[in-house]
């Protein structure tokens, strides 16, 4: 593409050098960069591009987006911005034409259960008959295609490069699990959203927006710059979950065609009678003026309220009632999602990717409603994140499990004893010493520290019996544990099933 199209809409501070030369790439990372390609150079959390441009330039590189003073030599094309990050995402929607605009593109935007209300749009966009597209923290997917998901949400560049080959294959609707980085980061701005899905706000991230108005303002944003700036006109483009005291503010202070969804206030799309059970939930669903009975093998609260979110979204891009009702019953389990890997006449052993506070309190909330013995909980907390949540969660492991077991999650560059001594300040159980202590006194509630994930995972199999429920929480899909800078094999779900394997030998060899 020549400079001139390429540069539409993007203001310039200045051009040095050919203002009209034919670019062949589009790159942001130097080594990315071949003969003929324009470099952004964005100053990152770690490390500014700026740095790379003699490397950019070396490989071929001969357009070069900067915001800093740089005199290129001869031959190269230098322009001006003040914000080149920002102008990665024009560029790309550039490029590749603007494929969001011909696309129904649904952002899901909130702490907890974007992955979950993706998937249940995903089968029901499916049972509709139309094409779709997710991409999200499992993966990034459409038709049977599967591709690895290196961030919730794409770059910028990438999330336009892959709406278009989605478009080109067919698809006629994507679904985006949006982020708090990606919004503050720019990564949707220059996407046409048709609709868009807020979940709830509870605390995370707090590492990188620091307070939890500065994280809920990241999350706002999306619906009041970039929704109505994608210039799409849909009546209705927000579904907001109005028993949320942070999807209330988004209610009351930002205009626009909505619809709201709950079980406690009055909102347009909620479930009166439901029954909630661990072979899932039976609900009758009120979409305003229509109502129908829904039956979901996913299981809690919870999942109800992503149920209600998935169907509102459905409602106002006008999907029929049977489809909706269709899509749901079809979805069977969401990949590290409450996600249970244990068979009959086994203990009740799940799955969950819970890695805040409020998502590990509504899950142990959920599976206590179905407890008969023991709830026995196994998690940590990552490294190099939200310091503040630890001992946060140790509170709310400890507040419903009848044993709870502290481990490592991904320590990354922190000390795991470390990360595991912060979550202990929020603990108010008493400490078991050993195995050996906790076996002693089977039914005493408490707590016990096992650095070592795999030796936890299998103490709280080894400890459990039939009738008790486990949860292996905050990695849930994850096939990895990031030790220092190392990414090791590592998933929860297998290891599980192992040691039930072992469980089930020892039962029946007794």
């Amino acid at each position: 593409m020549r400079l001139p199209p390429l540069m539409k809409e993007i203001e310039t501070l200045g051009i040095t050098g050919d203002p009209d030369g034919e670019v062949r790439s589009i790159c942001y990372h130097s080594r990315q960069c071949e003969k003929d390609s324009l470099f952004v150079a964005i100053p990152g959390l770690k490390t500014d591009g700026h740095e790379f441009i003699d490397d950019a330039l070396a490989r071929g590189a001969r357009f070069i987006i900067h915001e800093r003073d740089f005199a290129p030599p001869a031959g190269v094309t230098a322009i001006r911005v003040r914000d080149s990050r920002q102008v990665l995402g024009r560029l790309g929607r550039n490029f590749f034409g603007h494929p969001s605009a011909s696309l129904c593109l649904i952002a899901v935007v909130g702490t907890n259960g974007k992955t979950t209300v993706a998937y249940l749009l995903e089968a029901i966009l499916r049972a509709a008959g139309h094409s779709v597209g997710i991409l999200g923290t499992v993966n990034y997917r459409y038709d049977e295609k599967r591709f690895p998901a290196p961030n919730t949400t794409p770059e910028s560049f990438e999330m336009q490069r892959i709406l278009r080959e989605m478009g080109d294959h067919g698809v006629t609707h994507v679904v985006a699990e949006v982020s708090s980085h990606a919004i503050d980061l720019r990564r949707v701005d220059d996407c046409a959203f048709d609709l868009g899905i807020f979940t709830n706000l509870t605390q995370d991230h707090l590492d990188y927006h620091r307070t939890m108005e500065n994280y809920f303002q990241a999350k706002s944003r999306f619906f009041t710059e970039v929704l109505p700036g994608g210039k799409k006109n849909s009546p209705r483009r927000m579904i907001l979950n109005g028993d949320d005291p942070w999807g209330q503010r988004i209610i009351r202070d930002v205009a626009g065609g909505r619809l709201t969804y709950g079980l406690e206030n009055p909102c347009d799309v909620t479930a009166t009678p439901f029954r909630l059970s661990l072979g899932g939930i039976e609900a009758n669903i009120r979409l305003e003026a229509i109502q129908f009975d829904i039956a979901s093998p996913l299981m809690g609260r919870f999942n109800l309220y992503n149920i209600l979110a998935a169907a509102a979204a459905a409602r106002a891009i006008a999907i029929p009632k049977e489809a909706i009702r269709n899509g749901i019953a079809r979805l069977s389990q969401v990949p590290g999602r409450l996600e249970k890997v244990s068979a009959a006449g086994q203990p009740a052993v799940f799955v969950d990717y819970a890695h805040t506070d409020d998502a590990l309190r509504r899950v142990l909330q959920n599976l206590s409603a179905f407890r008969t013995e023991r709830i026995i909980t196994v998690f940590g907390c990552g490294g190099d994140r939200d310091r503040g949540k630890r001992p946060l969660m140790g509170e709310a492991a400890t507040a419903y499990s009848d044993l709870t077991i502290v481990t490592s999650d991904n320590p990354r560059t922190e000390d795991p004893l470390e990360i595991i001594r912060e979550i202990e300040t929020g603990i108010r159980a008493p400490k078991f010493s050993d195995i050996a202590g906790l076996e002693r006194h089977p039914r005493q509630r408490g707590y016990l520290v096992l650095p070592d994930r795999r030796e936890a995972i299998a103490a709280a199999i080894g400890l459990s019996g039939t009738a008790d429920i486990v949860l292996i929480a905050g990695k849930g899909h994850e096939d990895y544990q990031i030790i220092g800078s190392r990414k090791v094999p590592f998933d929860d779900r297998a290891i599980a099933r192992e040691k039930l394997k072992l469980w089930q030998t020892g039962r029946e060899g007794s």
